[in-house]
């Protein structure tokens, strides 16, 4: 079933127009050819494969397509910078089909973060991705937005909601239901009316409020709730 959450990631990129409506980045109208460019600089996308968004057989060559193409200095250091930031430095010289998938979509994002653009768009970025490579990714987006990058990231992947602080539901083209991460355990009921599995630490943590057990997490994950939940029972 499609729900429009590329055609909205698409849309947000400025890589599809809107047929009604306008969509602004940085106060640029996104259907306004003479912006194209800047918009380019502004909001990167990274798509769910790969193999469909890189061009060239040399990933230097790759990350300097763009980079030309929107009359960027200091190619080499930038890129240089951007690989270290999804770990593939020193792979300038290296050929494209020879990473590995999981490193192909690092690349895509290097490739965006070399324009360094303010916004990254990434379009269900581990759709396509085995456990380990769907792992690298998620560091890298938690260290980016250490750094103060802004994400938006797109997924039906329900445990990947938990990367993010501010989650849209969107079904049939329409935002449902929009929310912050730490108000989750009072959005369950309008998560499941959509649809929406809910994941299995936002149903321990359910399960622990109705005992009257509040624990506050940062980093979602299991190992954090076991351990808050050890210091609990140890006061």
């Amino acid at each position: 079933m499609a729900h429009g959450k590329s055609t909205l990631a698409k849309l947000i990129a400025g890589i599809i127009k809107p047929s009604k409506g306008d969509i602004l980045v940085e106060e640029k109208n996104t259907k306004e050819k003479k912006n194209f460019l800047e918009i380019r600089k502004e909001i990167g996308i990274v798509f769910q494969n790969p193999e469909n968004q890189i061009i060239f057989n040399n990933v230097e060559d790759e990350m300097k397509f763009a980079l030309e193409n929107l009359k960027i200095d200091n190619k080499e250091e930038k890129i240089k910078q951007a690989l270290k930031k999804v770990g593939l430095e020193g792979k300038e010289k290296e050929e494209t089909y020879s990473l590995s998938l999981g490193q192909k979509q690092r690349l895509c994002i290097a490739s965006v973060l070399s324009m360094e653009t303010k916004y990254i768009v990434l379009d269900e970025p581990t759709a396509m991705l085995d456990p380990k490579g769907k792992e690298e990714i998620y560091e890298i987006v938690k260290k980016l937005k250490q750094d103060g990058y802004t994400i938006i990231y797109v997924t039906n992947i329900i445990d990947e909601i938990l990367l993010s602080d501010e989650i849209w539901v969107v079904e049939e083209g329409c935002i449902k239901d929009s929310f912050s991460k730490k108000d989750i355990l009072q959005h369950i009921k309008q998560m499941k009316d959509c649809g929406i599995k809910i994941p299995e630490i936002i149903e321990l943590l359910q399960q622990l409020e109705a005992k009257d057990i509040h624990i506050q997490l940062e980093e979602w994950t299991m190992k954090e709730l076991i351990e808050k939940l050890v210091k609990e029972y140890r006061k």
